[in-house]
């Protein structure tokens, strides 16, 4: 069975047990305390919270869904037979609509009935409890399994193996039961019963959920019989044309440029661009690594080049937006600066006889060379060299710079800083939530009062206040900055839902959702929206979040100052107060 039929008959079956079939969210994701998106859950954290309404969003509790992900910790591992950065996870998730009992079966069911899986090759674990969270034994998942297999083939484990945690500081959590077929992890169901705080203390859920995942890599991999992940159909075309263009390339090479280079793809097309920070550092560690390896194993063939349209024409049914032309325009840029970085790092290092780590790091941070390249430019001078060492010299740099950025912003932009919004702990992210919603409803009050020909400029968003930029050509009446603010305290004491809805980037226009013009958006973006339906809101933009639940939380807002910063161009320093 290939990874599409894989795919289709997971979809299909759960859409015939009455579940919404959901696309996958960006890799980019809203929390603010997660790099990237690593799992399944975390497009649906609020639903499991009930802070959003399923069957309001979805016309379901039941949703079933592929999801792109991504995991930054396995980044080394790539090489092996298993582990990968970019992956694909099928989950089922259900928001108070059923729990254990019914996900075990269905559980049960797909694996047997319709991959065929042999029932004595299938065995499970539920989670035995734990003294220190005072959790007793999951005796209902194990009452459930029992009707299926035999005790010899189910056993308890603890907390470390049948326990999941939050994917961000704070969040949903509960027992698991893990599906392993001849010895191999396939299938893990969470059961949702309990929200861990920020102190890692745990409260009930109101609302039971169901939240599972099942790596399609992985199954793919136990379904076409072999342990390699990159041995299944969903990378042979990718190592195929790698081979026609290096022959002589090792095994594991081939693997980690296979692997480095649908990710960077897949990150492209979800807004992420090549930086020395953040998911910017991830993407770029990737592209330099794979452009490294062209250097050193004499590749004049352009991978990306040749590969684009490989990856293109394997994924794009799932995922269309990574038929966007601009992602070879943004890998163009970086091997450009890359080769420019090469030949004055080239340079640079014929002057060491040996390079220590703090040498290495002045290389990778003057010129951009990674550790591997050095290493293989300069055999001789880094033998020496300490992968451990360099890696403490990376983290002092890390720190220099989060020092900077608090100097700079005040304290602000150490757990939060997008470019737009700012903040340093979880009190001024509450504080920059509320004010980053108050901004979208102040654009909509400016169009409201004064016209169309308001357009977005540009925002700056610290837990002070509120920086907004707008296209206008004149000074604003005291009259007017009066009716703008009180629209906007309207709009937030009358407590209206702020929702949103991922659609494709058209029919997202067509919607009327304000979008800023100089931004980049991938084919599939969220429209966040003030109001009891997206036809009828008061403001609705294309927006990545965070966003507050409903807008009275912003409390009062209070405009503080209007400017000219330009010709043509206005800006509104405004704040909100509990």
């Amino acid at each position: 069975m290939d990874s599409e039929k894989i795919l289709e008959s997971f979809l299909n079956f759960f859409k015939k047990q009455g579940h919404v079939v959901v696309p996958s969210s960006s890799l980019i994701p809203d929390d603010p305390s997660v790099l990237l998106t690593t799992a399944g859950m975390q497009q649906f954290k609020e639903y499991f919270t009930g802070e959003l309404d399923p069957v309001e969003e979805f016309g379901s509790k039941n949703v079933a869904s592929l999801q792109k992900s991504f995991r930054t910790s396995d980044i080394d591992e790539v090489g092996d037979k298993t582990h990968l950065t970019f992956f694909e996870m099928l989950g089922n998730f259900s928001f108070g609509g059923y729990f254990k009992k019914e996900a075990i079966t269905y559980a049960v069911e797909f694996l047997e009935k319709e991959l065929g899986i042999k029932h004595e090759r299938i065995t499970a674990t539920y989670f035995g409890g734990d003294k220190n969270l005072k959790i007793e034994s999951d005796k209902e998942s194990y009452q459930e399994l029992k009707k299926y297999f035999q005790d010899s083939k189910i056993s308890a484990h603890g907390r470390a193996d049948n326990f999941w945690g939050p994917t961000g500081s704070e969040g949903p959590c509960g027992p698991t039961v893990e599906f392993y077929v001849d010895g191999v992890e396939i299938w893990n169901l969470v059961f949702n019963e309990y929200y861990c705080k920020t102190d890692k203390s745990l409260e009930p859920l109101k609302i039971k959920g169901v939240d599972t995942g099942m790596g399609l890599e992985r199954l793919t991999a136990m379904m076409q019989s072999t342990e390699n992940v990159f041995a299944t159909d969903i990378f042979e075309p990718l190592l195929k044309k790698i081979k026609e263009i290096a022959p002589k390339l090792e095994e594991k090479t081939k693997r980690v440029l296979a692997d480095h280079l649908r990710a960077s793809i897949f990150l492209i097309a979800d807004g992420v661009r090549p930086s020395n920070k953040e998911a910017g550092y991830i993407l770029r560690r990737l592209l330099r690594r794979v452009l490294a390896y062209q250097v050193v194993q004499d590749i004049h063939t352009d991978l990306f080049e040749a590969l684009f349209d490989v990856v293109k024409e394997k994924f794009s049914g799932s995922y269309p937006e990574i038929e966007d032309p601009i992602i070879l325009e943004v890998i163009r840029g970086e091997r450009d600066k890359f080769q420019k970085a090469i030949a004055l790092g080239i340079k640079e290092l014929k002057k060491y006889k040996n390079i220590s780590a703090k040498d290495a790091f002045y290389i990778y941070e003057t010129f951009g060379l990674p550790l591997e390249l050095v290493r293989e430019l300069a055999p001789q001078a880094a033998k020496g060299l300490n992968k451990e060492e360099f890696e403490k010299e990376f983290s002092k740099h890390q720190e220099v710079s989060r020092a900077g950025v608090e100097k700079k912003f005040g304290g602000h932009g150490l757990l939060l800083n997008t470019g737009e919004l700012k903040a340093k702990d979880e009190e001024e992210l509450k504080k920059v939530t509320r004010l980053h919603t108050a901004t979208h409803l102040m654009q909509a009050a400016l169009r409201k009062t004064l016209g169309p020909e308001v357009k977005q400029m540009g925002s700056d968003i610290t837990a002070e206040r509120t920086r907004f930029d707008f296209a206008f050509p004149r000074k604003l009446t005291s009259e007017e900055i009066k009716k703008v603010e009180s629209l906007v305290q309207e709009v937030i004491d009358e407590n209206l839902p702020m929702r949103f809805v991922e659609l494709p980037k058209k029919e997202a226009e067509k919607t009327g959702a304000l979008f800023f013009f100089k931004q980049k958006y991938p084919d599939r973006v969220r429209v966040y929206y003030a109001g009891h339906s997206l036809e009828d809101a008061f403001s609705k933009e294309f927006c990545g979040g965070p966003h507050v639940t409903n807008t009275l939380v912003i409390g009062k807002f209070k405009i503080l100052k209007e400017e000219a910063v330009g010709a043509g161009v206005r800006r509104i320093r405004a704040t909100v107060e509990p």
